[in-house]
């Protein structure tokens, strides 16, 4: 029995000493949890042989940093992951409290068990099992984790932006991502962009009595649906002007490597959707529509009276929080500017609306014709016992794109997670055998990038 499957109890101790602290790094009051998260994540490197196993302090977050450069003329991966997790709202829907892992099925519940620390704590265990079996790695490796991930990613950004010698490496590899289904190992080669903003509209200066006053004032949560259908049709399709322009659609071969994947449009929407039916622009299917196609969504709208009973008051003010997803070769900056210009135009009489920048990331299409994706893919198909297959993402990973621009990299995203995980959802879940053949996998790759 290998050093893998015999250590299989401690690994998941330790996985739920990790999943217990409730590093939310939205929440300021959480801070004491982030640096908690933060060296832990330290510790277990140092543990696991890692050299240098240290903080860096900054603006943000700590980043976690150490290093394991004793394969000279070998190549260098740069692993990286984020330790921070996304608040756990709606609070009553969890089965079993969020920060106190609990097994049911063959899988972990708690936040954070997919997104990311189970696949942080891959990466950390796959490395211990060779340093403590043979005593060094085959191939050089330093890791760079970060707990800003879920909010803003800006400590990372400007770290890796500066190039610091440190990071020199010859691929970033990433388990950050999903499997498209059970038993079938995925690397992810596309990730789309976001721009995520604040949309602030004005009309009185107080709030108003709606008897006297309805009929005359304007009301600021009614223009930012007036807004917001003016920039997005029933049928999906974005009307800012010149947002579709830079998009570029996915190849051929992608898309006929798309149609051979094992997927169910009815299932897909019944247990992974859970709606009456599906949206978005009909001349796309699904899989274009969530990994080529940006898009445009309302997040929430904060304004006026929500309390128990009734309160007739027209607000002075509201906000939405509004995001678009972006594709490649689309750019954060610009489709920024089209989105405040597009406000601007279409902004109702009577209020003022302004457009606030929360953070934006570009889109990233990576070349699957190199060796670290060849290699992983081999990993992960000895490992699972099926041929790996080529998808793109919805979601958003920004530093995958800094490490591209920065660092001249390829990132390898090899995930483990499973689509109904509940990312960002209550009762998110990770699957304890692909926890347990994830840490194979990457050890498994190591070796075979080292050869």
């Amino acid at each position: 029995m290998s050093y893998y499957q015999e250590n299989r109890e401690a690994f998941l101790e330790g996985l739920k000493t990790f999943l217990r602290i409730p590093s939310i790094s939205t929440e300021p009051e959480h801070r004491p949890d982030i640096q908690r998260a933060a060296e832990f994540v330290r510790d277990e490197l140092s543990a696991a042989g890692m050299a240098k196993a240290e903080l860096i302090e900054g603006a943000g977050h700590p980043l976690v940093y150490a290093e394991w450069l004793g394969a000279p003329g070998k190549p260098t991966l740069l692993f990286y992951g984020h330790y921070d997790v996304q608040p756990v709202e709606p609070l009553e829907e969890w089965k079993s409290p969020p920060f106190e892992p609990e097994i049911r099925n063959d899988n972990i519940y708690a936040r954070g068990s997919c997104d990311d620390k189970g696949q942080v704590y891959i990466l950390v265990k796959a490395v211990e099992g060779l340093l403590k079996t043979t005593g060094k790695l085959p191939c050089n490796v330093k890791f760079l984790i970060e707990g800003e991930e879920e909010v803003s990613g800006e400590h990372i950004e400007s770290y890796v932006a500066k190039k610091p010698p440190r990071l020199a490496s010859d691929a970033a590899i990433i388990c950050d991502t999903e499997m498209f289904a059970p038993e079938l190992p995925t690397i992810c080669v596309g990730l789309r962009g976001i721009v995520y903003t604040e949309l602030h509209v004005q009309g009185a200066d107080h709030d108003l009595h709606s008897g006297v006053y309805g009929g005359a004032a304007p009301n600021p949560i009614q223009a930012i649906a007036e807004i917001v259908t003016a920039l997005k049709d029933r049928d999906g399709h974005i009307l800012i002007p010149g947002f579709y322009d830079r998009v570029q659609p996915p190849s051929r071969k992608e898309k006929e490597a798309w149609a051979r994947l094992p997927f169910d449009e009815e299932e897909y929407r019944k247990k992974e959707i859970g709606s009456p039916a599906l949206t978005g622009e009909p001349e796309f299917d699904v899989f274009e529509r969530t990994w080529a196609r940006p898009t445009f969504e309302v997040h929430g709208i904060r304004g006026g009276f929500i309390g128990e009973g009734a309160k007739t008051v027209i607000p002075a003010r509201a906000v939405a929080k509004i995001s678009m997803r972006l594709v490649a070769d689309q750019r954060p900056e610009e489709a920024l500017a089209q989105f405040k210009a597009a406000v601007a135009k279409v902004c109702p009489r009577g209020v003022t609306a302004e457009v606030k920048l929360i953070h934006h990331a570009g889109a990233s299409l990576v070349n699957p014709d190199n060796r670290f994706i060849d290699a992983a893919a081999a990993a992960m198909q000895q490992v699972f016992g099926s041929q790996t297959v080529y998808i793109r993402s919805g979601g958003s990973i920004p530093i995958v794109g800094s490490f591209e621009r920065s660092l001249g990299i390829p990132s390898v995203m090899m995930g483990f997670g499973l689509p109904d995980d509940n990312l960002h959802a209550p009762n998110e879940k990770f699957h304890l055998p692909n926890f347990y053949r994830g840490i194979e996998a990457v050890a498994r790759f190591l070796e075979i990038v080292g050869q």
